[in-house]
C-alpha cells in the first residue's frame, strides 16, 4: 500500500511539473535584441495584424516579459477574451480550447514610469486588489483611460503602443460580445478572435 502511495505521489508531483515553467528554462526577453530600446512586435489575429512598439526605457521589466511570453510563443493560439467597446480589449490569458495559458512568475507592477494608458496603448493585465501580480495578460486601451493610471492606488502598467494596424484594433473592440459558458465573463467575444502567432520584428539598422 505504502509503495502505491508513492508512486501515486510521484505521478502527480510530476504531472504538476509538466504544468510549471522552470525558471531556468522560461525564454528570457531581456536576451532578445537586447540593444533595441523600442523593439516590435507582429500580432497576428484571425481578424487581420498590427504592430506594436515597445519601451524599454520606461518599462523594460514589462516589456521583457512580455517579449519572454513571444518567444516562447505562449501568446500563439490564443483568445482575445475581453472586448469592451470604447475601453479595451484584453487577450494572452487563455489558449483557443479556453485553457489557461501556463504563466511565468508575476512581475513588478512598472505603473509608475510615466506612460498613461491613452488611446492605443497596451498595458498588463492585474489582479484588482495585487499590484505586483501581472503575468500573461496584456490589453489595449481604445480610449484614453485615466482610471487606470496610477493615483492614490497603483495603476496598470503601460509599456508601449500599437504603431500600424490600428484599424484592426479597432474592429476588433466593436465584435458583438456575451456570456461565455466556458469562461463565464460577460464581455467575450461570440465568434472566436485568435491571436495565431505573434514575430518578433527584425531590429532597424542603426543609423
Amino acid at each position: 500500500m505504502l509503495n502505491k502511495i508513492i508512486a501515486f505521489t510521484t505521478i502527480l508531483l510530476l504531472s504538476a511539473a509538466l504544468q510549471t515553467k522552470s525558471l531556468a528554462a522560461t525564454p528570457k526577453g531581456q536576451y532578445v535584441q537586447p540593444n533595441n530600446l523600442f523593439p516590435k512586435v507582429r500580432v497576428e489575429t484571425s481578424m487581420g495584424n498590427f504592430v506594436l512598439e515597445l519601451d524599454r526605457v520606461k518599462a523594460r521589466i514589462t516589456t521583457d516579459n512580455f517579449l519572454s511570453y513571444v518567444v516562447g510563443g505562449e501568446y500563439n493560439k490564443t483568445i482575445v477574451h475581453r472586448v469592451e467597446e470604447d475601453y479595451l480589449i484584453q487577450a494572452g490569458g487563455y489558449n483557443v480550447d479556453y485553457s489557461e495559458i501556463v504563466a511565468y512568475e508575476p512581475i513588478f507592477n512598472e505603473s509608475g514610469n510615466g506612460l498613461k494608458n491613452s488611446f492605443g496603448t497596451i498595458a498588463m493585465a492585474k489582479a484588482y486588489s495585487d499590484a505586483h501580480s501581472a503575468t500573461s495578460q496584456f490589453f489595449i486601451n481604445l480610449n484614453n483611460n485615466t482610471n487606470l493610471n496610477p493615483g492614490s492606488s497603483w495603476g496598470y502598467a503601460v509599456f508601449g503602443q500599437v504603431v500600424e494596424g490600428y484599424d484592426i484594433v479597432e474592429t476588433i473592440g466593436q465584435v458583438e460580445v456575451g456570456q461565455s459558458p466556458e469562461l463565464g465573463y460577460p464581455t467575450v467575444p461570440k465568434q472566436t478572435i485568435t491571436i495565431i502567432r505573434m514575430v518578433i520584428l527584425d531590429e532597424a539598422p542603426a543609423s
